[in-house]
C-alpha cells in the first residue's frame, strides 16, 4: 500500500470498528457477521486436498479481528497477520496476545514459500493500481507450491457496496476491482483460478432469503465476491 494508506488506517486505528460500523450499519449486520460467513465459506469450498492447514496469512489483517476466526474456522496452527500501518498492528498485537499469532509490517516478513493459504479481504482496492501487480507477487512468493490465496473483494456492480463504502471514511476514495480485474490481475502474477464466487446479496431485513444465496453465488449480484486461486505445482513435483 501507498504511505497515505498507512497514514490513513494509523488514524482510523482506534476508531476502525466504529467507521466500519457506520457504513455496514445499512445492511442491518456488523462485522462479525461478514467476518464469519467468509471464512465459512472459504471453508466449506476448500479443496479436498487442502485439509490440516499449519500457517496461514492474514494480509492486510488490520486490527487483527479476523485472526482468531480463520485459525477456530478453517483450523490453521498459526497466523501471519501483515499490514502497513503500525499501529493497527500494535493492536492487533495487544488484543491477540497468543504464541500462534505474529503480526508484522509488510517489510519484516520475508516471503519464505512455505504458507498453506493467504487470505485477504477488502484490501487491494486501498493498493494503488500501480503497486497491485507487487502485492500479488508478494502474495506468491509466501505460498508453498499447491497453496491458495483467498482474495475477497467489494463488488463495484453491487450498489449496495457502493452505499456502504460511502459511508465508511477510508474506503471513500478507494480504486474498486471487478471480478474480472481481479481474476486477470492473479493470473498475470502467476496463480491458478480455481472459482470465483459472491456472496451477501440479502440485507437483514430480507434475511429469510439467504436460504437461496448459494445456488447465486455464481451471479455478479452479491456485495462482496472471492476469487480462489492455487499456485501450480511445477510439474517435476506432480
Amino acid at each position: 500500500m501507498s504511505a497515505d494508506s498507512n497514514e490513513s488506517f494509523d488514524r482510523y486505528a482506534e476508531e476502525y470498528d466504529s467507521a466500519l460500523s457506520q457504513g455496514l450499519a445499512v445492511s442491518g449486520e456488523n462485522k462479525d457477521y461478514f467476518a464469519h460467513r467468509r471464512i465459512e465459506w472459504l471453508r466449506t469450498h476448500l479443496p479436498r486436498d487442502m485439509t490440516g492447514l499449519n500457517r496461514v496469512m492474514d494480509y492486510g489483517c488490520g486490527t487483527g479481528s479476523s485472526a482468531p476466526l480463520l485459525l477456530d474456522i478453517l483450523g490453521a496452527k498459526a497466523l501471519i497477520g501483515t499490514d502497513t500501518s503500525a499501529k493497527s498492528l500494535a493492536i492487533a498485537a495487544r488484543d491477540h496476545n497468543s504464541q500462534n499469532f505474529q503480526f508484522l509490517n509488510f517489510d519484516e516478513y520475508r516471503p519464505d514459500g512455505e504458507l498453506d493459504l493467504v487470505y485477504s479481504n477488502g484490501v487491494f482496492h486501498h493498493i494503488p493500481l500501480s503497486d497491485r501487480a507487487g502485492a500479488v507477487g508478494y502474495i506468491y512468493r509466501a505460498i508453498r507450491p499447491g497453496g491458495l490465496f483467498a482474495l475477497w473483494e467489494n463488488n463495484p456492480w453491487n450498489p449496495g457496496t457502493r452505499l456502504v463504502m460511502s459511508r465508511i471514511p477510508f474506503d471513500r476514495d478507494a480504486i474498486t476491482l471487478t471480478a474480472r480485474n481481479a481474476r486477470d490481475l492473479l493470473r498475470c502474477g502467476g496463480f491458478e483460478i480455481l472459482r470465483t464466487d459472491f456472496l451477501f446479496i440479502f440485507p437483514n431485513f430480507l434475511r429469510g432469503l439467504r436460504g437461496i444465496e448459494p445456488y447465486c453465488a455464481g451471479l455478479p449480484l452479491g456485495a462482496q465476491y472471492q476469487v480462489l486461486c492455487r499456485k501450480p505445482v511445477p510439474s517435476s513435483e506432480n
